[in-house]
């Protein structure tokens, strides 16, 4: 039951997202983990159109907030008004306070901006004026950046880029993928075409059953040595922090459960490793841009070469 109501998920975000089945697996698995996703990839790919499919799909509501240097904190999470017919100050809850938000270029925002989603992301809640209000269930941020154009931006902090349970790439279509997609031009643009398949308590029982997907003593060995071996390799400065190896843990679990199976294998882990790994890892060199970005991914295969599966 739970792999069929996962593949329809999958199906109806694939029909909208033409030619790109393992970002969306990669997206849903973020999803059902209760995890965050970060999209670095040039304009123009189907960033947005992603995030507004996948709300679509399971009748959630979405928001998207497009970053700016002038945008602040209370543009987010909300602010409070003064209401003169009650002497109170009412609160006007931001976009933050919706199922999934898209936050687009997040690094076109300040430092003090960014850090307004630290709290929201970790704890699922929004603290202002002394109150402490929970955020809607599920609630997952998809923030996206552009590799190339760095002008005006400000490179998101470490603490930040561990936010994100998976960092991925969408890419240009194939030939034949983009012939369907100037084809069917209407479908591809029109992310309101999508149908709910699984209504948002669905997808809580989904996120519920990962903690019930077996770990075997020798998954968790495994992933414990691959986050080893990131803190011992020279040309890595900075390894997988604990709560990196927790997120890899986690999405192999996920993934395993958007497969149809309740049980992880090492398969599991080696295909979220690179997405989960990468934007976690402080290169010892200056790369920058997308040479940074190229350079974790192949030091994760290079640490998954080296590390013997169980």
């Amino acid at each position: 039951m739970v792999s069929e109501a996962v593949q329809s998920l999958l199906d109806e975000v694939n029909r909208v997202m033409i030619g790109k089945p393992e970002t969306v697996r990669l997206t849903v698995t973020t999803l059902i983990a209760q995890g965050h996703l970060l999209i670095q990839d040039v304009p123009g790919t189907g960033k947005t159109l992603l995030g507004i499919t996948l709300a679509h799909a399971i009748a959630a509501d979405f928001k998207r907030i497009q970053f700016t240097n002038d945008l602040l904190p209370s543009d987010i999470l909300g602010t409070s008004v003064f209401n003169p017919k009650t002497g109170i100050f009412d609160f006007r809850p931001g976009p933050i306070f919706s199922n999934i938000v898209l936050t687009d270029e997040i690094n076109r925002s300040t430092p003090k901006t960014q850090s307004a989603l630290l709290e929201t992301m970790n704890d699922l809640r929004v603290s202002l004026d002394g109150v402490t209000r929970p955020l809607p269930q599920p609630f997952m941020v998809i923030a996206t950046q552009n590799p190339i154009e760095y002008h005006g931006t400000y490179p998101l902090p470490e603490a930040q880029l561990d936010r994100f349970l998976m960092c991925v790439k969408i890419g240009y279509p194939g030939a034949e993928d983009e012939k369907r997609i100037l084809q069917e031009k209407k479908l591809y643009l029109e992310a309101n075409s999508v149908k709910p398949v699984m209504s948002v308590e669905g997808m809580l029982a989904l996120q519920k059953s990962v903690d019930h997907v077996r770990m075997e003593e020798a998954i968790y060995r495994y992933i414990v040595d691959i986050a080893a071996k990131s803190r011992s390799s020279l040309q890595i400065k900075l390894g997988l922090s604990p709560r990196g190896a927790i997120a890899l843990c986690r999405a192999a679990q996920a993934h395993a459960l958007v497969l149809g199976r309740d049980y992880c294998e090492p398969d599991d882990v080696k295909t979220v490793a690179v997405p989960v790994m990468a934007h976690r890892l402080v290169m010892a060199s200056s790369a920058y841009g997308l040479a940074r970005v190229e350079e974790s991914e192949n030091a994760v295969e290079e640490l998954l070469r080296e590390t013997p599966v169980p």
